[in-house]
């Protein structure tokens, strides 16, 4: 008499698409792993295109919409490509999507572009880009590996936002072209001896020293971030 087994299929849950894990992926570099103040990558671009507010946010987005999507597109890819040509392959994937970005700025956003110039190519070399796709995206499925590279842009950008904001605020009284701090003749600003200084706005000097600030408030806050870089 033949026994009949019975075999117990389990249904393995599905991870929600915005579990605390995946909400970890875009909230970490915020704050406790951001890729400037903590990862110090990216550093050069964020001293280059801060003089203002208006190139450092559509700079932010850039390099939100490339690492987003070559994290999505290298994730895809991880089980079939070749372990020896990999870094090519991330190269060309970053290379494509930068030069959809700027053609499309070129496109819709002439002036920006002219003044982003050379530094929207180099994207393609920008470490937070790279890092990603080696430490994460080609370890892990598609979506966890595109809300990372979401989270790592964001972050970025938002150092980079509150840079130019700072620089064209104190080096020109200005943020997006509108007048903020009038410091001419006969205001009280100038009344107590406040001038504009513009080296503020044009010197990446300025800019590492308010990023060193950053850096220095955020590791005061949270002294365990002191030995990560």
């Amino acid at each position: 008499m033949s026994e009949v087994k019975d075999i117990v299929v389990e249904k393995v849950a599905k991870e929600p698409l915005f579990s605390n894990k995946n909400k970890a992926l875009l909230k970490d570099p915020l704050d406790d792993n951001n890729p400037i103040t903590v990862q110090v990558l990216g550093i050069c671009s964020a001293l280059a295109v801060t003089s203002q507010v208006y190139p450092s946010l559509v700079m932010s987005v850039c390099v939100i919409f490339v690492c987003a999507f070559s994290n999505l597109s290298i994730s895809l890819m991880r089980n079939i490509m070749p372990g020896r040509i990999r870094m090519i392959v991330q190269l060309i994937v970053i290379a494509a999507l930068v030069t959809i970005v700027d053609i499309f700025l070129k496109a819709f956003a002439f002036d920006v572009s002219k003044q982003l110039s050379v530094f929207i190519g180099l994207i393609i070399t920008n470490c937070i880009v790279m890092g990603r796709l080696e430490a994460f995206a080609m370890g892990n499925k598609p979506w966890p590996a595109f809300l990372d590279g979401i989270g790592n842009g964001i972050g970025y950008g938002v150092i980079l936002i509150i840079v130019g904001a700072l620089r064209e605020l104190f080096g020109a009284g200005t943020l997006l072209g509108y007048p903020i701090l009038n410091a001419e003749d006969g205001s009280w600003l100038a009344s107590i001896g406040y001038t504009h200084n513009g080296i503020m706005a044009a010197t990446p000097a300025a800019a590492m020293f308010i990023i060193g600030i950053l850096i220095w408030i955020q590791r005061s806050r949270k002294p365990q971030l002191v030995d990560i870089s």
